[in-house]
């Protein structure tokens, strides 16, 4: 049904204008919108990636690299890196969906090393190796060299110089020296040896053994020195220090006495000095001097019987003859047949070695004037001297005793009832032989066995 009145003229200008506009706009479409060929093979223009390669695949085949639809893959060259889409499409704007292009890859700058330094085939970029060197006197800890690998990142870890190389030293040549004049040692001198090394320039010596300028003893001396750096890398050097005694032929002691030497005995500057048993005088020299020819000065010594001389009127002239020479005993008693006397003189005649060893000559006095006698064993002795000699030491006739003498003569014990030797000797060694006398009644002890 038709609409009638103004509605209906309306709705036909509405219908009639909007037929007029449709028409409009199909005629300047097809006047102004060029015709799109889709298969156009230079649809996008063809892709390129500098220091890359670009891989693509086309609905058309592999020789179109730009139609509509064309997928492509990029890549870039070893040593480079994809910044960008990895993969782009030919859109129908003719554009790709995206770029991409290829920055050089570099890996980081490496640190110098202590003591050492490194070179680079290529700098820093992908597959440049770096070998490292020591300095002199340093040796490569780790590994030797590093490569620059694709990612970036060098591989490896940093080497180090460490100082395996020892220092250096050298000790002063062995020698040889000759004891000093008397003595047994000689001082040896020699500077103290330097230390070098590669790496340090202040060394630690160490000297093990005796220092330079000290006196050394007779025989081989072993001197090392020990040198340590900071890395406690060792060196040591030695030598030898050889003192030699120069000797003469070494002398026998006299018969009936003794030496007594310095130093060693034999060596070149001891002095050897000669010495008489008791009842025992020295004949010749002294002393003998050991020269530097190894010879010795002067000619032996002996030693002959001492000589007492029986007929000196004077106590004092007789008693001199023992001065430091003898010691005395005096046995006294009234008359021969004293029961004391005769047990007292048994043991002492028993005893005469041990007696003689200890340096002690017996005097007895017996009886009374005018039948008083004094003797040493068959010698007798004046009057005058009897008298003196019971007068100086207040020895009674009256009664047995017996006074024992020091070698000065001075009155160190007395016995009023025989003693046996034991006990007699035992005070001898304790209290009037000195230590020397001792060593040497030890050596002859068995001598009066």
């Amino acid at each position: 049904m038709l609409t009638s009145g103004p509605v209906a003229v309306l709705f036909l200008l509405l219908f009639t204008a909007g037929a007029a506009t449709a028409d409009s706009y199909d005629d300047l479409e097809e006047e102004n919108t060029p015709e799109l060929d889709y298969k156009n093979p230079n649809w996008c223009r063809s892709p390129s990636l500098t220091n890359g390669e670009v891989t693509c695949q086309s609905p058309r085949g592999r020789a179109y690299r730009g139609t509509l639809g064309t997928r492509c893959q990029m890549t870039c060259d070893r040593g480079y890196r994809l910044l960008g889409r990895k993969s782009i499409q030919c859109l129908s704007n003719r554009r790709w969906s995206g770029t991409a292009y290829c920055r050089k890859v570099r890996c980081h700058v490496l640190p110098l090393i202590p003591h050492g330094r490194y070179t680079c085939t290529q700098g820093f970029v992908v597959d440049s190796r770096c070998d490292f060197t020591c300095i002199p006197g340093y040796r490569i800890e780790g590994e030797h060299s590093r490569t620059c690998q694709p990612r970036g990142l060098w591989s490896g870890v940093q080497p180090e110089c460490s100082d395996t190389d020892p220092p250096k030293i050298k000790c002063p040549p062995s020698r040889l020296r000759f004891a000093e004049p008397g003595k047994l040692t000689a001082t040896v001198i020699w500077d103290h040896p330097k230390a070098t090394d590669t790496a340090d320039k202040h060394l630690n010596v160490i000297l093990e053994g005796q220092e330079p300028g000290t006196e050394f003893k007779e025989g081989v001396n072993i001197i090392r020195y020990k040198v340590y750096d900071q890395a406690r890398n060792r060196a040591s050097c030695k030598f030898i220090v050889r003192v030699e005694v120069r000797r003469c032929t070494e002398i026998p002691p006299p018969l009936h006495g003794y030496l007594s030497c310095s130093s060693d005995g034999n060596n070149y500057g001891a002095t050897c000095e000669y010495h008489c048993d008791g009842g025992y005088e020295r004949r010749g020299t002294s002393s003998r001097v050991c020269q530097s020819n190894l010879s010795w000065s002067e000619g032996a010594a002996e030693c002959v019987p001492m000589e007492v001389k029986f007929d000196v009127k004077t106590t004092s002239a007789f008693l001199d003859q023992f001065y430091e020479k003898r010691r005395l005993l005096i046995l006294s008693a009234p008359n021969v047949s004293d029961s004391d006397y005769q047990l007292q003189n048994v043991m002492i005649q028993k005893s005469d070695c041990g007696i003689d060893l200890r340096h002690v000559t017996v005097i007895e006095l017996l009886g009374s004037p005018p039948c008083e006698t004094g003797r040493i064993k068959e010698n007798l002795l004046q009057s005058e001297v009897i008298e003196g000699l019971r007068q100086i030491f207040r020895i009674s006739r009256s009664y047995f005793s017996m006074l024992l003498l020091d070698e000065r003569g001075m009155d160190r014990e007395r016995f009023i009832v025989p003693v046996s030797t034991e006990e007699l000797f035992s005070y001898i060694d304790s209290f009037l032989l000195d230590e020397d006398e001792r060593e040497r009644l030890e050596l002859n002890r068995d001598f009066c066995d």
